[in-house]
């Protein structure tokens, strides 16, 4: 597995109808003394899983013997007995932290025994790198995980070999997980969630899990309650390494049951696959390498692929969203529609808080731009507290950003100061240079008509 780099999707702050680009997060060489402290989050608030446990027994089995590129496991391999990793390489300041953070919720959230040691070896290495080292072996990756090596030099002689191939493992011990050293605290911190989640638990990732880092659209960027839950049973007592498909199906009822009674009372809801042909879409439209055109075209294949199968879920929402956007640079009134859609199909969604809240970002800036701040202030209310909940700094910092100037078209303008003050601490964490965060204030304060930047 290896996060994938979403350009379009991960430029979160980036707001119509202003200039954008892929949002830079490489960490700056020096501070500006004239910044506030970096903020942090506090105590993790996640959401229990509210699905069926006959769903999640479909998700698991789908997450845990597959990989991404469908192709079945014939047996569940995990990691048997205590699990130790270590940290080497040029790790930044934020990573000890939050690698600490993240092993207390999973000795906590999913009852697995995992620590941190200074020893000469371990189960898990994590090696922080430079970016380019990273893209030098994987062009499209930010980060990932590879079995049977410790160190980012083994990976070009074993990576064409069974060695590490995921699918030839019963049981997991060693496993190295590669991070980006020069990367936005959040950005290191996401690719911890997601490839150490990955290099202890379930191998795939699926578009239709609304509520789950397991899934490629990057819309949630910590481990939620339904991860610590496909985690927690993925180490239950009755499962074990070289089980096969049948043997897992036959003893996840009563896992689940145990470990999540509240799912036994809820009515299952049987969520489609994703066809391929969307999976490609989308990856075209929103990944690197594609030119404009090309992504704008991929963009509306997945939505006719989305009306087409009848989604009415948050992968129709995010179809329109992606197609939004791709054009909201060329074509904001288009682009407006779009989001406005993307956000019913949210609305009708379950577990999509957090899409909605990106999804109001794009409307908020809409409405700044056309100098209605009222308007922006009412669909910016909700969706803070929402990105706080889900820890996603990028995302707080732009919507504290847009807030300030929908104030300001108000007339509140200390109020507006405050909030934006307020607002660097988090993009700080979020964006990571110190020249980013002023890049993203300049972006955001052009969708302003007052300050006459808009033409």
């Amino acid at each position: 597995m290896r996060r994938l780099i979403l350009p379009i999707c991960l430029m979160l702050g980036a707001c119509m109808p202003g200039a954008s680009g892929d949002v830079t997060s490489r960490a700056a060489t020096q501070t500006d003394p004239s910044m506030p402290p970096m903020k942090v989050f506090s105590v993790p608030r996640p959401t229990p899983p509210a699905r069926s446990n006959q769903d999640m027994a479909r998700d698991f089995i789908d997450l845990s013997l597959r990989l991404e590129s469908g192709r079945e496991l014939k047996v569940l391999s995990r990691f048997e007995g205590p699990i130790s990793v270590k940290v080497v390489g040029a790790p930044p300041p934020t990573l000890l932290p939050d690698l600490n953070r993240l092993l207390h919720r999973l000795r906590t959230e999913a009852s697995i025994d995992i620590s941190l040691i200074n020893g000469p070896s371990a189960n898990i290495t994590i090696e922080a790198v430079p970016r380019s080292e990273i893209r030098r072996h994987l062009p499209q990756a930010a980060c990932f995980v590879v079995p049977n090596i410790s160190r980012l030099s083994q990976y070009r002689a074993a990576k064409r070999s069974r060695l590490t191939n995921w699918s030839a493992l019963t049981t997991r011990r060693k496993i190295a997980i590669f991070v980006p050293s020069d990367a936005a605290p959040q950005e290191v911190r996401d690719c911890l969630h997601e490839e150490l989640a990955q290099a202890i638990g379930p191998l795939n990732d699926l578009y239709r899990l609304p509520d789950s880092v397991f899934n490629d659209d990057n819309v949630h960027t910590v481990l939620t309650g339904f991860d610590m839950l496909m985690l927690r049973a993925f180490y239950a007592p009755e499962l074990q390494s070289g089980m096969s498909r049948r043997e897992v199906s036959a003893r996840l009822p009563a896992i689940l049951a145990r470990l999540n009674p509240n799912g036994e009372y809820v009515a299952p809801r049987r969520t489609s696959t994703t066809p391929r042909a969307w999976v490609r879409a989308i990856q075209t439209a929103l990944g690197p390498g594609a030119g404009p055109m090309q992504r704008r075209t991929a963009a509306q294949s997945a939505l006719h692929v989305a009306e087409t199968v009848g989604w009415t879920d948050h992968r129709r929402g995010f179809s329109h969203y992606a197609l939004g956007r791709l054009t909201q640079n060329t074509d904001p009134d288009f682009a407006q529609n779009h989001f406005a859609a993307a956000d019913a199909y949210y609305r009708r969604s379950p577990g999509t808080a957090l899409h909605r809240a990106h999804a109001a970002a794009q409307l908020a800036s809409y409405a700044i731009a056309h100098g209605r701040g009222d308007v922006a202030l009412t669909l910016l209310a909700p969706q803070l507290p929402v990105a706080e909940k889900h820890e996603n700094a990028a995302l707080l910092a732009s919507l504290m950003m847009l807030r300030a100037e929908a104030l300001e078209l108000t007339g509140r303008v200390a109020e507006a100061r405050t909030v934006r003050l307020d607002s660097l601490g988090w993009a700080r964490y979020g964006y990571g240079a110190d020249w980013a965060v002023r890049a993203k204030l300049r972006e955001i304060g052009a969708l302003n008509p007052l300050k006459g930047t808009n033409g």
